[in-house]
């Protein structure tokens, strides 16, 4: 009785294992984008030390045959990303997109309303085309006013639940304000800076895989 009941319950971890291994092969994740400013583009870095050419490395250490676009511009805004976000998806077929914007609307004090707005109609723009999306949070700076930074902080929070994708909460946590992972100017990430990002990206995206 014991060994027949060891069978059931080796045949049935079998068969959870197989429908598993199953599910995650459904997935793709052949063309990932990097979709957002210069805290993603690689700016100040030598191509190689570009946050896509590293987190490609990183997914391809894991088993997944993925390339990674770098589809961020620096100084971008958020409605620089609304404006050009059809125009990006036109060049490839992409399964996931990472939004890493909001980051210049706060150094410009722009309305937290209309970055809302405008990361709000990227990601309808992105969801109707059928691709996969993860959101990265920014937080503004406490010299920008407590009022500010209550509505701006809200923005991705929000947008996550709205529209129930995946949320990083803030790109640059364990980066940000440390100037072992900073460049000179104290805001964009060296190549020790990129590699904690790396780490956070592929983080959330084993979360929906």
């Amino acid at each position: 009785m014991k060994k027949l009941l060891g069978i059931v319950i080796l045949s049935l971890i079998s068969i959870l294992l197989i429908s598993c291994g199953e599910k995650k092969s459904q997935i793709k994740l052949e063309k990932v984008l990097l979709f957002g400013d210069s805290l993603m583009s690689g700016y100040g870095l030598p191509e190689k030390d570009h946050l896509s050419v590293i987190l490609e490395k990183s997914l391809k250490s894991e088993g997944y045959e993925t390339q990674v676009f770098n589809g961020s511009v620096s100084g971008n805004t958020s409605l620089d990303g609304l404006n050009r976000i059809e125009d990006e998806l036109l060049d490839e077929s992409y399964d996931l997109i990472i939004i890493g914007l909001g980051a210049n609307d706060m150094l410009r004090r722009i309305n937290p309303n209309q970055t809302k707005q405008n990361l709000d109609k990227i990601i309808n723009i992105i969801l109707d085309n059928n691709i996969k999306v993860i959101l990265a949070g920014m937080v503004a700076s406490p010299t920008n006013g407590l009022s500010y930074k209550k509505e701006f902080d809200k923005i991705y929070p929000d947008l996550s639940k709205k529209f129930e994708i995946e949320l990083i909460p803030f790109l640059l946590k364990g980066v940000a304000l440390n100037p072992n992972f900073n460049q000179d100017d104290g805001l964009h990430p060296n190549e020790k800076g990129v590699l904690i990002i790396a780490e956070t990206i592929k983080k959330s995206i084993f979360n929906f895989l």
